[in-house]
């Protein structure tokens, strides 16, 4: 067992908690009460998606590149980082090159020493494999700053309520994270790196438990929902209507975790495509893409009547009403959902701000909701809808905001695959949009799109 130097000893809050999946926590056990249902994936699944990212007004996983990809360059060493920071960041600098096998001897070694842990976890690890990377090089970030780190692990603790997982499992994670880090960080590790390490650990797990405390007090660990309607835009497009068991709070812009009755302990993210309705229900926008387990079956599969869970809403994609300044919108693919709801958001709140949505498609049927936006144009003056269709690559979404603007009274929303929203970032920061005013819940890997 684990030695340590500090006390690795479970928090003092007795909950449960734990990063949520899918969205980069630290480790993500899965134990839902679902149905007789069939045995859980054996691969992975590449669902069209949108996976949330930090930024100073998020609460989302950074991006990081995963096995098989280009290793992602170390951020610049800040001058007043704190000594901790220091040898946190180093240790991740060392271990990144070899992500894969830390992961994979963190997750074996957890389960030997710890095997009444494995029942949590889903069949399929590859995916899962990923995620803890992704958390510690968030953390690793993001450790002295502590508004943008202490948003990123109340969002984990919240959202992975829905698992059951208690705080006494995170002295267990604690050391077999310690022991694979020391294993493979054989330059950088020492008895100040595992100090720190160790700190870290304990200041995180206590951040992720009491916000999983807090928020059992007001909201359930997870919805059901019913499948109310399900419409077929396209042969592989589907606007699936849910009534949740009891009532959903949201704000138009953020998405939500949905798991299937087929394919039990797979989430997806999905944004929700409206404002909050007075009937309660809510509405996805789903396209099936090639192995993808939950985004197959719901929008094959699902009908009306069928059973789905919620987890939490989440997500800061959402308009800031104080102040008049138009938004400048970038919808792709069924990345028009959450753009369709800000519109409506505006709307509803009565104020005339100007409002540009840019609709990107690679062909003219892949505009499946294009008649809805042009009736909430024809209804509101201040709304303009530019169809972007890109059949032979020959303009991007971005390549048609830069013929328009300027757009310096603006704020960006940015809503689609990780492609666009990367090139969509760097259009705008690159005709002087500041990256306070770009607002995304995306991440730039597609390995983490995939999960």
């Amino acid at each position: 067992m684990f030695e340590a130097r500090h006390s690795m000893d479970a928090p003092t809050t007795a909950s449960t908690a734990s990063g949520p999946d899918g969205e980069g926590g630290w480790f993500t056990p899965h134990n839902p009460p679902s149905p007789s249902t069939p045995p859980a994936p054996v691969s992975g699944d590449h669902d069209e998606g949108r996976i949330p990212q930090p930024r100073a007004s998020d609460e989302a996983a950074a991006p990081i590149a995963g096995p098989g990809a280009e290793p992602r360059p170390a951020p610049a060493p800040r001058k007043d980082a704190s000594p901790d920071a220091v040898l946190v960041r180093r240790t991740m600098e060392e271990v990144g090159p070899v992500a894969d096998k830390v992961t994979s001897y963190f997750y074996a070694l957890l389960f030997v020493r710890h095997p009444d842990l494995r029942p949590l976890f889903p069949a399929a690890m590859d995916t899962q494999r990923d995620r803890l990377l992704r958390a510690l090089l968030t953390a690793a970030e993001h450790i002295d700053d502590k508004d943008v780190l202490v948003a990123y692990l109340k969002n984990l603790g919240r959202g992975h309520r829905k698992y059951g997982t208690r705080a006494e499992h995170y002295p267990a994670v604690g050391e077999c994270l310690i022991a694979s880090l020391a294993r493979y960080a054989t330059t950088t590790w020492n008895e100040e790196a595992e100090t720190a390490w160790v700190r870290a650990y304990t200041t995180i797990s206590q951040v992720m438990i009491d916000a999983a405390a807090a928020d059992e007090l007001t909201s359930p660990a997870w919805w059901l929902g019913e499948i109310v309607a399900h419409e077929r835009r396209t042969s592989d497009i589907a606007v699936v209507t849910v009534r949740p068991d009891q009532p959903y709070p949201f704000l138009a812009g953020q998405y939500t975790t949905l798991e299937t009755p087929w394919w039990p302990r797979v989430w997806r993210h999905y944004s929700f495509a409206s404002t909050p309705r007075s009937d309660g229900l809510l509405a996805f926008h789903v396209k099936a893409v090639p192995a993808g387990w939950v985004s197959g079956a719901l929008v094959h599969r699902a009908r009306p009547g069928d059973v789905l869970r919620l987890g939490p809403p989440a997500g800061s994609m959402t308009v800031d009403h104080s102040t008049d300044s138009g938004l400048l919108c970038l919808g792709g693919g069924t990345g028009i959902a959450p753009i369709k709801a800000l519109v409506e958001d505006v709307a509803e709140h009565g104020r005339r701000r100007a409002v540009e949505v840019f609709y990107g498609a690679r062909t003219g049927d892949d505009l499946y909701d294009i008649d809805t936006l042009l009736r909430l144009q024809q209804n509101h003056p201040w709304l303009a809808v530019r169809p972007v269709v890109d059949q032979q690559a020959h303009l991007q979404l971005p390549d048609a905001v830069r013929e328009y603007g300027p757009w310096n009274e603006y704020d960006a929303y940015l809503s689609g695959p990780p492609g666009m929203i990367r090139s969509g970032v760097d259009a705008l920061r690159g005709i002087g949009i500041p990256a306070s005013r770009i607002r995304h819940d995306a991440v730039e890997d597609l390995v983490a799109a995939a999960g």
